[in-house]
Formats: structure tokens, sequence, C-alpha cells
């Protein structure tokens, strides 16, 4: 299905989306967040999977118009094997962030090695029209490479980005802000969002209260919170939990999705689908 989609300039301040389930065979499990559900709201992100994979899954596939980003956490266990047609062939730890942008094309191959268990996100981020045809390109940054924020209350992980001054990775592509935050009971924990930037928060386990400048959402382990125009992101939780948090300019342009392209008009979409099976968008060795 193609979906044209012209994003609004203006959004409710912020809105809570549930997870959709998606299973693939007996060794993938996803919960999958869209823009579709909030009306342009997620920007810059297009969709946010959640997912457990034990065996592999999806094969090689391509993709265009975007960038596809892997957040492992740390309670994986073994490897998640990346192999793309830029070339790589990584074994990603438990921690590890994987950046592919993809721009005009490339396809990729994810997939946990034998005896593995992989917790992670898929994190799909739109690129500005200007870049769609651009060269692909990637980044991995280890676990052990990230800035790890203990305090009292909260530890967190600055996986790319900044927060509260602490400088981790800069994305191949547009700035972008991804925080792994860990909560004890009764931990707390605030980012600035930089000036502009739209905030997505995600939780990854136990209940978790989310203030935006002054405003309480209250939400649990299927939920996701998008919000535009936010200064300060507050986390409250009493019994302890785990959130991911999000934070890009949002880019407001009109493209067109057709499966793993996002791509600015009809004629960029038919071009990159030809290029896909024609083999020109590469292969994975």
């Amino acid at each position: 299905m193609t979906a044209h989609h012209r994003l609004q300039t203006h959004h409710p301040r912020a809105a809570i989306q549930h997870g959709e389930t998606m299973t693939r065979g007996e060794g993938f499990e996803a919960l999958s967040f869209t823009h579709r559900q909030l009306d342009g709201l997620m920007d810059p992100l297009i969709m946010v999977d959640h997912f457990t994979m034990t065996q592999p899954t999806f094969g090689p596939h391509a993709h265009a118009g975007l960038s596809a980003v892997s957040v492992l956490f740390e309670d994986s266990t073994g490897s998640f094997r990346n192999r793309d047609s830029l070339g790589n062939d990584i074994e990603l730890a438990p921690g590890d962030l994987y950046w592919l942008t993809a721009a005009r094309g490339a396809v990729h191959d994810e997939a946990p090695t034998h005896g593995s268990r992989t917790h992670a996100l898929q994190i799909f981020v739109n690129l500005p029209a200007a870049w769609k045809l651009e060269a692909p390109s990637s980044l991995h940054v280890a676990a052990t490479d990230m800035p790890v924020i203990e305090g009292p209350g909260h530890r967190f992980r600055v996986m790319a980005g900044t927060s509260n001054g602490v400088v981790g990775a800069t994305p191949p592509a547009l700035p972008f802000t991804i925080l792994d935050i860990a909560l004890p009971p009764n931990g707390g924990f605030t980012h600035r969002v930089d000036p502009g930037c739209a905030t997505w928060l995600h939780i990854i386990r136990g209940e978790i209260e989310v203030d935006l400048d002054g405003t309480r959402h209250r939400l649990g382990s299927d939920e996701a919170l998008a919000a535009h125009g936010a200064e300060e992101a507050r986390l409250l939780s009493g019994e302890g939990g785990q959130a991911v948090l999000l934070s890009g300019m949002p880019l407001r342009e009109p493209f067109m999705q057709k499966g793993p392209f996002a791509m600015s008009d009809p004629d960029q979409l038919a071009a990159v689908i030809a290029a896909h099976a024609a083999g020109e968008l590469g292969t994975v060795g």
C-alpha cells in the first residue's frame, strides 16, 4: 500500500499511542508504533519497533529515503549480526547502536547469531527531501564507547546526541538524541529538550510518569508519548522502570511511503522500487 503524507504544522501538544503487536514465526515478536497513528506527531520518526528476536527472521531487505537505526538493550544476550551493502559485517554486542542512513538505497540483513536473544528497538528516521538521493552511510557505536551517567535516582546512556551537557555519538544524518534511561524505585530523570525538537518516549519496562512542562502523563510498557514543543521532559517512577527517549527536529515535509521506502514524490518512489528490482541498491555479501 502506498500512502502520501503531508505533515501538518499544528499538532496537539502531546499524545499517547499504543503499540500494535506483531509476530513473525517463532523467533520474532514486536510492539510497533507508526507515524500514521498520530498524523505526523512522531515527525521526524516514521516507525519504531520494540522487538525481541531469537532466530533469523527477515533476510536481506532494502531501505531508501530514511535511516534504519538499531538500538540494542543491555539485557540482550549473545550477538546480533549486521551485514549491509556498504560492506559492513559486524556482530553487535548487547547495548550497541547501529545507524544505517539508507538515503538513495541500501540493503541490510540483521539477525541474532545462534543461541542469541536480541532485545532492541528498530527506529526509522525520515530524511529531508534534499538528502534522500545522497549516498548511504553508516555508524556503529559500541556500548563501551557510550557515556553512562549514574546519579541519585537514575542511570542513563547517551547512545547518540546530547543530554544535560553529556555528549554521545553524532549520527551520520540529522542531529538526533537517543537516551536509554533506567530508574530505580522512587527514581527520577530530567532531560532538557533542544529548542524546536520533538520528543518521543517509550516505556521498556515498569510504569513511569512523564512530566512535560508541568503536565503529567502516566505510561505503561505498551505505550509511547509523542510531543512537539516541550521544553523539559521529567521522568518519575515509584516502582522503577526503563524508558527510551528519542528527540529530533521535525521535518514537516511531504513524503510517500511504501514498505521500507520513504521518498519525496511518486517519481522518486517508482524509481527506487525499480532500482531495487534491478539489483541496483546493492547486495549483502
